[in-house]
């Protein structure tokens, strides 16, 4: 069958072994990265289209009769229409936990770098700040532990179930919060009770219309002055102007993220400005160690395998 992979460097930068795709579809074209709006070019008479953040709509669908089977490289499936997949019987499948310790390695990188002002330190070092100095070391910024401390984590999932088997070996107390609205089941306290009670909240639910700008002005003055928020999960789960107005009014004690609203951000993205304080920014690759991505083309190799022999797969989705 012919094949084509839209996006491939939003997952391969020439490191991956791809022989177990390149396998199950020897012929596929591989093209580097695709604009939406040449989608539907490239595909042409492809019958399985490789993917993980091109938008493939109803359109695309209607133009592209001999399409029969969509893989992705990613677990979310927002970018592709899944009733319209449905509607031509178009197979689709992702990818499931291939990053969870990933992830989870890099939720602990953001909070140790906040915690242990990390950047700060590496600053004044770079400035010349401890060349200058009569004592043997610098102690210019207060530095803190993750013994003892209560970690909060919303979406308890296999990120965050991850997250809290980390925790628990830097010797923190982890909560599990309930979703805004529902009664705490067993094991769980309401959501407003986890933020009142964290000194750290770990985000990992998706983002829906009742999740998005979950956390806002109030919700942040639960966390306090000495809070600490990690967002590893997606960026419209918060509110980016008031978290920059939290952080530069001392209201939030600081805040760790690898997601933004919109990816690439826009200039203008009130977190990207200069001025606001214990904040660290990653851009959005915190799934992204070599072992994440070769475990993704596996899995995508694996999904293929499974539907070019008529085989059921667990990472079907239509």
């Amino acid at each position: 069958m012919h094949a084509v992979f839209l996006d491939l460097d939003t997952v391969d930068r020439g490191d991956l072994d791809l022989a177990s795709l390149r396998a199950q579809i020897p012929d596929a074209v591989f093209h580097p990265y695709t604009d939406d709006a040449d989608a539907l070019a490239r595909i042409g008479h492809a019958e399985i289209v490789l993917l993980n953040k091109v938008r493939i709509d109803a359109a695309v669908f209607d133009h592209a009769p001999s399409l029969r089977c969509i893989c992705m490289a990613a677990t979310g499936t927002d970018n592709v229409d899944l009733a319209a997949a449905e509607a031509h019987g178009v197979a689709v499948y992702n990818v499931r936990d291939y990053g969870s310790q990933s992830v989870g390695e890099h939720v602990f990188a953001l909070l140790l770098g906040l915690v242990r002002k990390l950047p700060d330190y590496h600053h004044a070092v770079q400035a010349g700040h401890w060349s200058e100095s009569r004592l043997p070391f610098l102690l210019d910024f207060p530095i803190g532990e993750l013994y003892g401390k209560r970690l909060a984590i919303v979406g308890h999932g296999v990120l965050g179930t991850t997250v809290a088997r980390m925790a628990d070996c830097f010797g923190m107390e982890v909560i599990v919060a309930e979703r805004r609205g529902v009664a705490p089941r067993a094991g769980r306290v309401s959501f407003e009770a986890a933020l009142e009670a964290a000194d750290v909240l770990s985000l990992h639910c998706p983002l829906t219309p009742q999740t998005r700008n979950l956390i806002g002005t109030a919700e942040l003055d639960l966390l306090g002055p000495d809070g600490l928020l990690i967002n590893t999960a997606r960026g419209g789960l918060v509110d980016a102007q008031a978290l920059a107005d939290a952080l530069r009014s001392g209201r939030l004690g600081g805040a760790g993220l690898d997601v933004l609203d919109a990816e690439p951000p826009p200039a203008n993205n009130p977190l990207l400005a200069g001025d606001i304080p214990n904040l660290i920014i990653t851009p959005h690759v915190a799934w992204a160690s070599r072992r994440a991505r070769q475990t993704v083309i596996e899995q995508m190799a694996a999904a293929l395998k499974a539907f070019l022999h008529g085989a059921e797969h667990p990472n079907r989705v239509v």
